[in-house]
């Protein structure tokens, strides 16, 4: 594998090379997530819950009470 790298070092470090590369370790890490979209939230009495997949902004209160 070295001597591979090593006799064509030109071509895996050009653009093409570092392209190829890079797509092939894109394929072989998405192959290898797992999907984990189920959420689950357990609470108890006078509790606020809030759950987000993403980017969540909560607001409680007046928001204009600052001003």
């Amino acid at each position: 594998m070295i001597d591979w790298i090593f006799n064509n070092k030109e071509w895996v470090f050009s653009g093409v090379g570092i392209s190829i590369i890079s797509l092939i370790t894109f394929f072989l890490k998405k192959g290898k997530e797992k999907s984990n979209s189920s959420q689950t939230i357990t609470s108890g009495n006078n509790s606020y819950n809030i759950q987000g997949g993403s980017d969540v902004n909560i607001t409680i209160g007046d928001k204009d009470a600052g001003k």
